[in-house]
């Protein structure tokens, strides 16, 4: 498969979401009852309110968009580009919306995939379900409904690295070093984003850290196919 893989027809994305509000405190009543159900499958012993709610953020039904990144690979007269487009705000419509109308105008057909590191237990999921909430048309890419499973135009770089063992989870950091994938020294982590969001109000610390990783989903499946890392001048923010 990979081998026939045409890396110009893959979309690479990565997104960043938060909690719905800033603080488990934070929250009406009917929303404190709702999380205080979820939370209690996932709630440590040591755990409070507060510390658990920090997690609010993975969960589609209680947390939010604020970023996505999208990354196509290109060669054009032998020479490589990689173009990276972020959506970002604190509008969650806004930037799911702009999303959306791209993958309408430019990847609305079976030709095109998507991709990302997990990202078929969340990141398609978790836009699927952001984009119903707010009443926005799915576009032809994270429609699944009614498709067989070999008919959804969706790669995850993590479940190729499993090979069918599904024990294991290998994190993005992880398979960069592995393959000797250049990274930038970024100062955060994913469990940081939260943080930077509600108390920092840095986005833009954010969408950095956000294309970062959808630059490494891309090196991380060239590496996949034995192609050459690619380079930090071929690489292009689109504003």
């Amino acid at each position: 498969m990979l081998d026939n893989l045409k890396l110009d027809h893959v979309v690479f994305l990565d997104i960043e979401t938060v909690s719905q509000k800033a603080s488990y405190q934070s929250l009406d009543p009917d929303w404190k009852k709702l999380w205080d159900k979820k939370s209690s499958f996932i709630k440590k012993e040591e755990e409070s309110e507060e510390e658990v709610y920090q997690r609010a953020g993975i969960y589609a039904e209680f947390g939010r968009v604020i970023c996505i990144s999208v990354g196509v690979y290109r060669e054009i007269d032998g020479k490589r580009q990689f173009r990276i487009k972020s959506f970002y705000g604190k509008d969650e419509k806004k930037v799911l919306t702009e999303f959306g109308e791209l993958l309408r105008k430019h990847f609305n057909t079976d030709d095109y995939l998507l991709c990302a590191h997990n990202g078929k237990e969340f990141d398609f999921p978790f836009l699927a379900r952001r984009m119903l909430i707010n009443r926005i048309k799915l576009p032809y890419l994270l429609d699944t409904a009614g498709r067989k499973p070999w008919e959804v135009q969706h790669l995850d770089t993590l479940q190729l690295w499993k090979f069918g063992d599904y024990k294991h989870y290998t994190s993005l950091d992880l398979l960069s070093q592995l393959f000797n994938i250049p990274t930038p020294k970024s100062n955060m982590t994913g469990a940081d984003v939260g943080k930077v969001f509600w108390e920092e109000d840095d986005l833009e610390k954010i969408v950095a850290y956000c294309q970062e990783d959808t630059l490494a989903v891309a090196q991380l499946l060239l590496a996949y196919k034995g192609l050459e890392t690619i380079k930090k001048k071929e690489v292009t923010i689109v504003p």
